[in-house]
């Protein structure tokens, strides 16, 4: 999903050291991105539009932190989104396959990055119009903070990667647990000596 994509560009370090990187500058990620996700801009963002995408960026993640929340997106949010999506127009085109279905194909009427920025919206607002809000969610790893796509089927999947961040967390409960229970045992040895 190119919308999961965009939003993870502000990389944190999962493993707590404070360490985050915007990959949004840094133009190899960008290339890739473009090229994996589809995006119909010919050249790299200039610094006007890598503004945009960054503003466009901070506006998804609120959202996302809303629905993670399990708060209902707003009428703003709506219109926001709108907005965005609006800026650049798509025309329709119907292909055969060759198995005789035919799909209906969104074909982006420019190769800038306000058409890309607008695909970009679309594809968050796709996810919106399938009622999959419930599936949108944000890593459990409070240094983490990975969106992601639960595909799970109860739905219960709380990080992102369940070898790191899942491991990292699950040693970490451990740690704070061991450290409590030996506190409690030192409290209890010199309770029992006074």
């Amino acid at each position: 999903m190119l919308w999961d994509d965009f939003v993870n560009s502000h990389w944190h370090d999962w493993r707590g050291s404070g360490r985050s990187e915007d990959h949004l500058e840094q133009e190899k990620w960008l290339l890739q991105f473009m090229r994996q996700g589809g995006i119909s801009a010919s050249n790299l963002p200039d610094k006007q539009e890598l503004t945009e995408l960054k503003r466009l960026r901070a506006f998804l993640l609120d959202m996302i932190c809303h629905i993670a929340a399990g708060e209902a997106i707003t009428e703003q949010h709506i219109r926001m989104l709108n907005s965005w999506m609006g800026q650049a127009p798509v025309y329709r085109k119907l292909t055969r396959n060759a198995d005789q279905t035919v799909n209906l194909e969104y074909i982006p009427a420019n190769a800038n990055w306000t058409q890309s920025m607008a695909e970009i919206a679309a594809s968050f607002a796709s996810v919106l119009d399938k009622g999959e809000t419930s599936r949108i969610r944000i890593c459990d790893n409070p240094d983490c903070l990975w969106v992601y796509y639960d595909d799970t089927r109860n739905r219960s999947k709380r990080y992102c990667d369940d070898k790191m961040c899942g491991n990292l967390m699950k040693v970490r409960r451990f740690r704070a647990k061991k450290k409590l229970s030996a506190h409690v045992s030192t409290d209890l040895k010199q309770s029992e000596k006074e």
